[in-house]
Parts: C-alpha cells; sequence; structure tokens
C-alpha cells in the first residue's frame, strides 16, 4: 500500500455506467479526475451488464423524467461522435398492458406533457405489425417511434476510453475500505492505496450504503434475472423488425429487446415478491424456478421468441425508497456527491448523469430537470 497519499481534485467510487460517465465529464472539465472499481470495467456484478439497456422519452415513472432522457439521447450521440463507438440503437418502443391499466395512463401522460408523438395501439395491431408479439387482442399499447437501446459494456468502455483521453486515472479490481473527511478534504483508504481529493462522487450501486450507512434506509437492492431465448423466428426479433418493450399483463411485469451482440432473445420479469438481498451473500446462480417464470412470460407474449435457453444471468436492482432516483450532494457532507437508487431504470440515463454529477462537484448544481430526484427529500422526511 502506498504511505504516501496522491491527490487528485475528484475521487469517484464505482465505474460502472454512471461511474464512467462522472470519470470521463469530471476529466472533460479539466479535473485530475480518479476511478475506483471493486471489480471488472465493465463487470457483471451489478447492474451495468448485459449487452442492452432500454432507452426511451417514454417515461411513465414520471413525466418529469422526459426531459432528463432528452439530454440523455444528446449526450449518448456526443459520446458516439467523440469515441467513433455505436452505441445506440432504434427501434421504436412498445408500452403494453392489459385494457385500462394505469399504467397506460402514466405512459400516456408522460408524452402528452411533452407533445412528444405516438401511437395508440390494440393488441391485435401491434401483432400484426410486429409478429415477434402475440399479445392478446384485447390488451392496449402506446408506440413512440423514438425508443431503442444502448450497449451498455460499450458505452461504459466509451465513457474510459474518453475518460482516459482527457487524463484521468482508473483502478480496477481496487476495493475501497473506507473514506474520512479531512481538513482539506476527502481522504479514500483502499486495499492498494491511500488518496486525497478535494471532492467525492459515490456511484456505487448495491454498495452505496456500504460507503454511506445513513442511505440504508432508502435503498434496497434485489435480486433479478435475465432471460435469452433462441428465437423459432430469428428473423420476427431483428432491431429492424422488434421494438423494445415494457409490458404489465396476467404472467407479470417484463421489458425486452430484439436479439443483439449474443445468441438470443432477451428478456427480463420482474420476481414475483421481490425482496431487499446483501449483494456480498446474493445467489448469482439462476435457478430453475427463474428460468420457469421467464420461459411462462415468453411463451404467453413471445411464443416465436421462446425457443432454447441460451443463457440466464443475475443483475442487482437497487430500488429506492419512493422508486425515484437519489441524486445530489450529501446534506451533511458538501463534498460528497452521491448518485444512487436507480430502480432498475438508471442505465438510459447514465450519459447525462455523468454531466449532472460533474455539475455537483464544479459549480454545487445542475440546470438538469432532476428535481424529482434530488436527495435532500429523503433526508426531510426521515
Amino acid at each position: 500500500m502506498h504511505t504516501t497519499p496522491e491527490r487528485y481534485d475528484a475521487i469517484v467510487i464505482g465505474v460502472g455506467g454512471i461511474g464512467s460517465a462522472a470519470v470521463y465529464r469530471l476529466a472533460a472539465r479539466g479535473l485530475d479526475v480518479l476511478g475506483l472499481e471493486r471489480f471488472d470495467v465493465p463487470h457483471t456484478r451489478g447492474s451495468s451488464h448485459g449487452s442492452t439497456r432500454i432507452v426511451r422519452l417514454t417515461q411513465p415513472e414520471d413525466s418529469s423524467y422526459v426531459p432528463l432522457a432528452r439530454a440523455a439521447f444528446e449526450h449518448w450521440r456526443d459520446l458516439e461522435r467523440e469515441t467513433g463507438r455505436e452505441l445506440l440503437t432504434i427501434t421504436g418502443s412498445v408500452h403494453a398492458a392489459e385494457p385500462d391499466a394505469s399504467f397506460l395512463d402514466s405512459v400516456r401522460a408522460s408524452l402528452d406533457a411533452h407533445r412528444i408523438a405516438y401511437e395508440e395501439l390494440s393488441g391485435t395491431a401491434v401483432n400484426e405489425r410486429f409478429p415477434g408479439y402475440s399479445l392478446p387482442e384485447d390488451y392496449e399499447a402506446v408506440y413512440q417511434p423514438d425508443g431503442g437501446f444502448v450497449d451498455c459494456e460499450r458505452a461504459i468502455v466509451a465513457h474510459v476510453e474518453a475518460a482516459h483521453a482527457a487524463g484521468a486515472t482508473i483502478r480496477a479490481r481496487e476495493r475501497v475500505e473506507n473514506w474520512t473527511e479531512t481538513g482539506e478534504g476527502i481522504r479514500v483508504e483502499s486495499d492498494k492505496g491511500v488518496y486525497e481529493a478535494d471532492d467525492l462522487v459515490l456511484a456505487a450501486g448495491a454498495w452505496t450504503g456500504r460507503f454511506l450507512p445513513d442511505f440504508n434506509e432508502f435503498l434496497a437492492p434485489t435480486r433479478h434475472v435475465m432471460a435469452w431465448l433462441q428465437p423459432r423466428r430469428p428473423e420476427r426479433f431483428e432491431p429492424r423488425n422488434f421494438p423494445v418493450f415494457s409490458l404489465r399483463g396476467e404472467q407479470g411485469s417484463g421489458y425486452g429487446f430484439p436479439v443483439y451482440d449474443v445468441p438470443g432473445f432477451k428478456f427480463g420479469v420482474d420476481p414475483p415478491a421481490p425482496t431487499g438481498t446483501d449483494p456480498e451473500a446474493m445467489d448469482r446462480e439462476p435457478t430453475t424456478a427463474d428460468e420457469t417464470l421467464h420461459r411462462e412470460f415468453a411463451e404467453t407474449y413471445f411464443p416465436d421468441g421462446a425457443g432454447p435457453t441460451m443463457s440466464l444471468s443475475t443483475c442487482l436492482v437497487t430500488e429506492s425508497v419512493d422508486g425515484h432516483f437519489l441524486l445530489g450532494s450529501h446534506p451533511e457532507h458538501e463534498s460528497v456527491h452521491v448518485a444512487a437508487g436507480f430502480s432498475g431504470h438508471g442505465f438510459k440515463f447514465s450519459a447525462v448523469l455523468g454531466a449532472v454529477l460533474a455539475d455537483f462537484v464544479t459549480e454545487n448544481r445542475t440546470e438538469h430537470a432532476i428535481d424529482r430526484h434530488r436527495l435532500e427529500r429523503v433526508f426531510e422526511k426521515g
């Protein structure tokens, strides 16, 4: 271990989807930045793996997410131009549910509030236009043409490459043990070194509570599974024929993608009764029950995609106390800036959230639309 602390302007703990973007954005502003990642870059231990993550302007979580989604699209395109990597694939997005579902009311409200064009379709109309789908005829759906997916591992690599080009230092396979405030900033101790900086950014996902114990009452890491099944009609699940989807139905709530990068039609189904888990002790091996849950969903709504299993993978989703993000500077530690609690839909925003975190470090404020996500709200309620 180094005996003399290395000094930086800012340290980022966690170099996953959001942490990698933060390292890049800070370095691009001229700061001397260190990123510390416990696992590999990229890795499969958190929630930033699995080839694809949905991007969409449709935001049923809250219409206030839409401006942030628009900004994220701009930042993804900027990153593509800067690195020469193709990151976004536009397929359109389908949000579908049983008749009169409040979920679709929220879908429409988010689009109407920002005058975004969309189509309302019956289940039958969806199936006719996109034959990979087999929705019940009485289901209702909203199709929005701007949705699609981002290549999540490639996006992390792109942010890291851009960060390196801007002068950042990133160290993988280095576990942070603790951090403390000093009279001159922040000190971070890892299993390999001691570092100091003016500011600390925590983008540690399910491990956030390890570094900020007061956040444990606001966050709940949960175990989720992703599945890849070989389509029986592969042409129906190509990106040009198969929009990404979010579906609420009798067989549960799920989301999914066309075939991309690896064999199989990828989708996930929310566990029937998600419970909090310790990220250190989580069972990372998918089970027969996990496979059965996913296969039943696919056989019901996407039967042409329900061929042999190609892959199953677990991931950690860190739910926040109210389902919205926790972003901002810690009210008791003004030099500590936090991004946590993304509740399963944070990666799509990561390109812009890196800029948001850089704003907090360099300006102590941001002009991006994050009012719904400011972490002060949970401390005020507490």
